[in-house]
């Protein structure tokens, strides 16, 4: 089932999602950007995903409607391959506090950073 409204909030940088009238997401731009169902975020099958890093900034500077089952959600930083269902949308607002929570635990183990103005750089002594 279709959204019944998007918004994007340009300043807060996170795109509300209502569904109907009990559902209401409201997920930042970056959690969008790193959870995005392309083949260059997650590859082309199981442990060919990519971690996404950098991307604490991206906001989405258009959404361009798929037939009647997605949106494409096109991000500043160049990103636009991504085709978001419906119910995709919905998982990602279903579970944003258990991915999200993988995800900076990802970035962590990887000794990476968010911050598209951090370069971590490790040594091994």
């Amino acid at each position: 089932m279709a959204p019944s409204a998007i918004t994007l909030h340009a300043r807060s940088r996170t795109l509300e999602l209502t569904f109907g009238d009990d559902e209401n997401y409201v997920l930042p731009c970056e959690y969008l950007r790193v959870y995005s169902p392309s083949a260059e975020v997650r590859g082309h099958g199981t442990g060919q995903e990519v971690l996404q890093t950098g991307k604490l900034n991206v906001t989405i500077t258009d959404i361009k409607p798929v037939g009647n089952y997605a949106v494409q959600l096109v991000f500043d930083d160049g990103h636009d391959t991504g085709i978001f269902s419906w119910d995709y949308l919905r998982q990602l607002g279903a579970k944003q506090a258990q991915w999200w929570q993988r995800y900076l635990e990802q970035i962590a183990a990887a000794g990476a950073s968010r911050d598209p103005g951090v370069q971590v750089l490790t040594f091994d002594p």
